[in-house]
């Protein structure tokens, strides 16, 4: 049976989507995106030149995968609404992932500006994946704005310090009709599986791939892990329980008794 990752009715197959923040040249970035197996890649309006726009699409179509713009370096609802129709004009695309974070410190959404944004961009006609903290009420206030996917992030931007609250990640998951895609924090391979067996729908992350020893190699690793805690999340994981259980039957279990031999051997000495 058919297990595709839909947003806004397009269907991709990895559930894996992969940021090009942090690669080091386009030569990697484009095996990395192989090795991935990743359908859709993230790419920063403000750090592309106009001719930069166009090398980006080339390789991305070498690479059969499609572009996914995104605000970052955002602070404001307006310059979130302003980058989205660059990108819409030099990319040829509605979509974008939305980014109006408080500061360069953290790097956290700032709810107010996110949440104003999320409405200007959903009227003005894009197709809005939001990124944002793991607050579950504010998670719902963007899926009523029309947001297409909602993007909870595990721990801040760059981190790797893997999910910090996967109770709040998991009800998000349960709670939300459109995709929820786990965005930022991610460090390692377990850290990906855990957020598919949490119920997210797929995972974004870019650093931990970018900025590891072997991209490629990470990227693999990356790929099977969301496999992995996919099926893993649809299979069901057995309930915590706080004392033993045994994986055998007790009825049936036969009784030993000693050989006679040994008895009467153990009664001399």
């Amino acid at each position: 049976m058919s297990d595709d990752l839909v947003i806004a009715g397009r269907t991709f197959r990895s559930r894996l989507i992969l940021g090009t923040g942090g690669a080091s040249d386009d030569a990697l970035l484009e095996r990395t995106l192989r090795a991935s197996g990743t359908e859709l890649t993230t790419v920063a309006m403000r750090r592309v030149d106009g001719s930069r726009a166009g090398t980006l699409s080339g390789l991305m179509r070498e690479a059969g995968v499609s572009l996914l713009p995104n605000t970052a370096g955002c602070r404001t609802a307006r310059d979130a609404l302003l980058t989205a129709r660059l990108a819409r004009e030099s990319l040829g695309t509605p979509w974008v992932k939305l980014e109006v974070v408080a500061d360069d410190d953290t790097l956290l959404p700032d709810a107010p500006e996110l949440l104003r944004a999320a409405s200007l961009l959903v009227d003005d006609g894009f197709t809005v994946l939001a990124y944002t903290n793991d607050d579950p009420a504010l998670a719902l206030r963007l899926q009523r704005l029309g947001c297409a996917a909602v993007m909870p992030l595990g721990s801040p931007i760059g981190t790797g310090l893997g999910i910090l609250n996967p109770h709040n990640i998991r009800l998000i998951a349960s709670t939300l009709h459109v995709p929820v895609i786990l965005d930022a924090g991610v460090g390692t391979a377990s850290d990906a599986a855990l957020a598919m067996e949490l119920g997210c729908d797929g995972v974004l992350l870019a650093s931990a791939v970018n900025r590891a020893q072997d991209p490629e190699l990470m990227a693999t690793a990356m790929a099977h892990a969301v496999t992995a805690g996919r099926a893993a999340f649809r299979a069901g994981r057995i309930p915590r329980r706080d004392r033993a259980l045994a994986s055998s039957p007790h009825q049936g279990r036969p009784e030993f008794s000693p050989p006679t031999s040994l008895i009467d051997s153990g009664a001399r000495a």
